[in-house]
């Protein structure tokens, strides 16, 4: 065999028993660009004794002129929460044109705990949530306090809404039955009616006949929560029965089960879904 096949075959021994280079490093990536869907700031409260965060979404055609949009405040809006969440479906069902476009508020949470719930009479809701019951300090901040501010930097607006699911929930009953005129909208998802024995269900009867719900617009939905949640349903089929024994004056208000979904599973498919039916655009006409 000639020297220079040995010498050859000598080398490819060799480079197999050696480890194997390291590729060259890759070029740094450039700076790129930001992904910006909102802004956050810190909303000052006396009510509360302390800034609360809250972050806004601005649709694409925020300051065209002669347009209002709907507000939706949302309970649980945080940047680690359910903001990205709720306005990335506002988003994509505007951008579509099966709904209108809206201004999302997302307030951050704190101690959802306290700020959801009203004072509970029951031993395994204290136990469980020993900082509870700041809920009517809450919604007192929210309507005396962020409804000014966000109506102050971002003008005149369509309807309000507020929107939150579990706690979240149950705030947005209480508010719908016992300040309904705190907003204009309540989109309530699986709320936790469970909350000190029921109380918010077994009172609905008497809260509903004050009255105060003409021109607002009640959406419920619940998941599949009979198993795990017993006490949730019956809170919610307790809340039912008592609007359809006496349908408040001027009050539009449904209820969409989702058996399919869990607690865990529910918000997304149903906020889509109230965004689709409160704020649904006319169809376009063929040809436009």
């Amino acid at each position: 065999m000639p020297k220079h096949f040995l010498r050859a075959a000598a080398l490819a021994a060799i480079a197999l028993l050696l480890p194997a280079q390291a590729p060259p490093p890759a070029a740094a990536p450039s700076a790129g660009e930001p992904i910006v869907i909102g802004r956050s700031y810190l909303v000052p409260s006396a009510i509360l004794h302390g800034n609360r965060r809250v972050n806004v979404y601005l649709p694409p055609h925020y300051g065209a002129a002669g347009r209002r949009f709907p507000i939706l405040f949302l309970l649980d809006g945080g940047a680690e929460e359910d903001f990205h969440h709720i306005t990335g479906l506002a988003a994509i069902s505007a951008a579509y044109g099966t709904t209108d476009e809206m201004i999302v508020i997302g307030i951050e949470g704190v101690d959802r705990r306290h700020d959801l719930t009203a004072p509970s009479t029951s031993p395994e809701d204290l136990k469980a949530a020993p900082t509870s019951g700041g809920a009517a300090a809450y919604r007192r901040f929210l309507v005396e306090e962020l409804k000014p501010w966000v109506a102050a930097h971002y003008g005149g607006a369509g309807r309000t809404a507020l929107i939150g699911e579990s706690l979240a929930g149950l705030f947005v009953v209480e508010t719908a039955l016992r300040e309904p005129g705190a907003f204009d909208d309540y989109i309530a998802i699986s709320p936790s009616l469970w909350w000190n024995r029921q109380a918010l269900s077994r009172e609905a009867e008497a809260d509903l006949a004050k009255g105060g719900l003409e021109g607002r617009r009640l959406w419920l939905a619940m998941a599949n929560e009979s198993s795990l949640y017993p006490e949730m349903q019956q809170g919610m089929d307790r809340l039912l029965a008592a609007l359809r024994a006496a349908p408040p004056r001027g009050l539009t208000w449904s209820h969409t089960p989702f058996p399919g979904e869990t607690h865990a599973t529910i918000y997304h498919p149903a906020a889509m879904a109230a965004i689709r039916a409160l704020y649904a655009l006319p169809p376009a006409r063929p040809g436009g």
